[in-house]
């Protein structure tokens, strides 16, 4: 009788002190209502975290990651070409893996009923997108530069122009967000999602670059984000916001 293969779990080593943000921020809010109030409790992965079912590219839609094409007329805004790599602690390319992307409008607003500032809405743009990475790793979104917007955690609160990501790992139990902003907004210095992030240099990770090879010739800028799953040079991740 064949001796049954035996299965071993990833072990993952700690990310650098300082770069995630604590989960309960003096100048943010809403994290006093929701942060846990008794120490986290570690559970060991289970079969079910490292397998489950997978998104196959025949369950992705044609303009998925073209959020300028997914309806009959264009969006308003900047168009923009973002793209970039999802990395293990290693540096090595995370193939077929799912991405997501939310986001508000050119004009700040989201399409969502919970958001009702008087921004109009854009018909021809809904603000959401995914893909799968490619055997490099890289992933590519068509998008609307984002506006920024304001909220309710202090007096004149403005979010930063900003596009949420959402990772997916082997299960859909295995799922990181993070945010992308934009280089030089002059909204860093004001918003506490941003400064959270207690080492410089991680919060840094967070702001794409202007990409020049990346940008097409009369259609749209290009930025590059990668995303980096664990090590010294680890992407933020987070709890995902409750503002937007």
């Amino acid at each position: 009788m064949a001796t049954p293969t035996e299965f071993k779990l990833p072990r993952y080593g700690e990310d650098p002190e300082g770069t995630h943000p604590p989960l309960d921020f003096s100048g943010y809010g809403s994290t006093a209502l929701r942060h846990p109030k008794q120490e986290l409790v570690l559970l060991p992965q289970m079969l079910t975290e490292v397998t489950g079912p997978l998104l196959g590219p025949g369950r992705l839609g044609e303009h998925d990651n073209d959020l300028t094409r997914q309806h009959a007329g264009e969006p308003q805004g900047q168009r923009i070409i973002v793209t970039g790599r999802l990395l293990d602690g290693d540096g090595r390319p995370v193939r077929d893996s799912l991405v997501e992307i939310w986001q508000a409008n050119a004009g700040g607003r989201y399409r969502h009923t919970g958001d009702r500032w008087p921004s109009p809405l854009d018909l021809n743009f809904d603000g959401v997108g995914r893909t799968l990475t490619d055997s490099d790793g890289r992933y590519t979104f068509t998008t609307i530069k984002p506006g920024a917007y304001p909220w309710k955690n202090h007096d004149n609160a403005w979010r930063p122009a900003h596009i949420h990501f959402s990772v997916f790992g082997s299960a859909f139990t295995q799922r990181l967000v993070t945010q992308m902003y934009f280089p030089d907004d002059p909204l860093f210095s004001q918003d506490p999602i941003f400064n959270s992030i207690p080492d410089e240099q991680a919060r840094q990770r967070m702001v794409s670059r202007y990409d020049h090879e990346t940008t097409q010739a009369e259609w749209a800028l290009g930025y590059q984000f990668d995303i980096v799953l664990r090590g010294r040079d680890a992407s933020v991740f987070e709890e995902e916001e409750d503002e937007d």
